[in-house]
């Protein structure tokens, strides 16, 4: 049974003292205990050091990765477009250099491995590329242009898998790979992401077998108290970081180590597995950052932080999606300044990774409260009414409630069958992802966001999954005739988004390690003082989430000059004590940054 012995020490805080050998050996002994903690650090010991026989440059000192506000993350499938005679990955990597290269400067390349279901998150080898898609050739070519986001689905692997197929043999050496249970063991604690059934009945030849698949059937979850399975999994991650993996990301990792009798969710072990992969990471390759994805309320997501040093550089922001989307639904930024305005668990060279759509649904299990019973139903009523479909999870009582919203972002701002003009939805959309930008953190723009996309219905009907609405792929052509159209949606969300990072990526103000103030006024207005780590640049970022025009009044002692908006060019004059007076159209966006004209 999943679990560990009493008398274990706590994981050790990395501080100015343990170095990382020091530190990875104290959580294996957390984790294992003293005689197997020790045994499994010799092994992991030769794993280091074979890594760095391989790779010479790991020996010398590197510097820890840092983020700027250069940084921006686009998140794509390897074959999100695609063209006769072309492997997905190059026509991907060619298309990137040519359409988004200088606006964005990294790609979160979603599971690219061979697969059994889930669009990639049923993974059937770790080690290789799908042949669908291309080769580790085209990985590395796509990383000579942008730095890489590479998916860890470590909690779970597909029932395809050879390590499960060994396990369905009754093969010993894969005994205890998976998690098994006994019939009428009772996990009602256990917390559960899906209304799915949290075990799964498997024939073997020594006969039926309970085995826990907290995701889907096909995904078999894998038993990290098993010393075997975490070492396996570590050479994996080491793997990642020589095929050119700047960034780890932690698909699912809230759930990765199980104790039966506990809600299996966040425990201390799964946060020493954290801080034993950041060990190693600091140990044989600091410029490799880790991202733990976890989709739960704002509290228990920073945890992942750990002491601002020993666990995860950056995690995912999944308020923002739902708050965003209920201020620009009522014209009211309320709830959204006061979460940001509250913000906290960034620190020591940790950032949020800000997003409002992926490849997953819109999650509304973050907003709780923040946002009321009944500003969350009314998020689900306007997808549903938008075109879009809403998936549940179990609750430990057996009732059901709303996970995640499934739709595009675009739609679930705006009606498709809404007789309204395009511009509008355009500059709705927009200001959506204005506030995301300028929010301190590093952005992730989905690659349906950067276009514009619409749901697709076809989808959902091809596959029998709610999630496919928001997961088309592109034919190549067909996307460079709209991009070349200026009249088509896709032009004009795309131009006007590359410009918004462009224009981003050029001031400090928006550093992720800058400060963020919040500033009091209309509620229709989100509105942020940016300020540069050194204190030396500004931006005074205001957001208008109504369909009115809106009047909004400040004052910035530090703003003593004239200022411009960094998109439009549009200038502002600055009054005594720093007052600033500003009129925004409906869903209009200013960037105000000093003026600093010549003399």
């Amino acid at each position: 049974m999943p679990g560990r012995g009493s008398q274990t020490p706590s994981p050790v805080p990395h501080g100015a003292g343990p170095s990382p050998a020091e530190r990875i050996r104290g959580h294996l002994v957390f984790l294992y205990g003293q005689e197997r903690g020790l045994r499994c650090y010799a092994e992991l010991e030769r794993l280091l050091a074979e890594f760095r026989q391989r790779n010479p440059a790991a020996r010398q000192p590197a510097p820890a990765r840092q983020f700027s506000q250069a940084d921006s993350i686009l998140i794509t499938y390897g074959d999100q477009v695609s063209e006769p005679g072309t492997p997905p990955l190059q026509s991907l990597a060619q298309f990137l250099r040519q359409r988004v290269k200088g606006a964005i400067t990294g790609v979160h390349l979603l599971p690219f491995f061979p697969y059994s279901s889930d669009d990639g998150f049923s993974v059937i080898d770790y080690t290789r590329v799908d042949p669908a898609l291309g080769s580790w050739e085209d990985v590395a070519r796509l990383s000579t242009d942008f730095s890489l986001m590479f998916d860890a689905v470590i909690n779970h692997v597909s029932s395809q898998s050879e390590w499960f197929q060994h396990f369905l043999q009754d093969d010993p050496d894969y005994a205890d790979y998976f998690i098994v249970v006994e019939p009428g063991t009772d996990l009602s604690q256990v917390t559960r992401p899906r209304a799915l059934p949290l075990l799964t009945a498997f024939q073997t030849p020594s006969g039926e077998k309970l085995v826990w698949t907290t995701f889907s059937a096909d995904q078999l979850d894998l038993n990290y108290a098993n010393p075997e399975v975490l070492l396996r999994v570590l050479g994996i991650l080491l793997g990642y970081v020589e095929r050119g993996a700047s960034l780890v990301r932690l698909d699912a990792i809230a759930y990765l180590w199980k104790t039966i009798g506990t809600s299996c969710i966040h425990l201390e072990q799964t946060h020493g597995m954290v801080q034993l992969c950041r060990a190693v990471l600091d140990a044989v390759a600091p410029h490799v950052s880790l991202i733990t994805e976890t989709n739960v309320p704002h509290a228990e997501n920073v945890s992942y932080f750990g002491d601002g040093a020993n666990e995860a550089q950056m995690v995912y922001q999944f308020p923002l999606a739902p708050l965003v989307l209920s201020s620009l639904r009522t014209g009211d930024a309320g709830h959204l300044l006061e979460w940001a305005a509250g913000l906290e668990g960034a620190s020591r060279g940790g950032t949020f990774f800000n997003f409002t759509a992926s490849h997953d649904g819109i999650g509304v299990m973050p907003a709780q409260g923040i946002l009321s019973a009944a500003g969350i139903q009314a998020l689900v009523d306007q997808t549903l009414a938008h075109g879009g479909h809403v998936s549940h999870k179990t609750n430990p009582d057996g009732s059901q409630s709303v996970y995640e919203l499934n739709i595009s972002y675009f739609d679930a701002l705006s009606d498709p069958k809404a007789d309204e003009p395009q511009a509008t939805q355009v500059a709705r959309f927009m200001v959506s992802q204005a506030i995301m930008l300028a929010l301190k953190g590093v952005p992730g723009i989905y690659v349906h966001s950067l276009f514009g996309s619409r749901s697709w219905w076809e989808g959902v009907a091809q596959t029998g999954r709610l999630r496919s609405i928001n997961r088309e792929k592109f034919s190549r052509a067909q996307l460079e005739a709209e991009l070349a159209d200026p009249g088509s949606l896709r032009h004009q969300v795309f131009q006007a988004y590359t410009h918004l990072l462009r224009q981003w990526a050029s001031h400090r103000a928006f550093h992720p390690h800058g400060s963020q103030e919040v500033l009091p006024g209309s509620r229709a207005l989100f509105t942020l003082l940016r300020t540069a780590p050194d204190g030396q640049e500004q931006a005074l970022c205001i957001h208008n989430v109504s369909g009115q025009e809106q009047n909004g009044r400040f004052q910035v002692a530090t703003l003593t000059g004239p200022l411009a908006d960094l998109i439009s060019g549009q200038r502002c004059s600055v009054g005594a004590g720093g007052k600033v007076s500003v009129t925004l159209r409906p869903y209009q966006i200013l960037w105000l940054v000093q003026l600093h004209e010549s003399p």
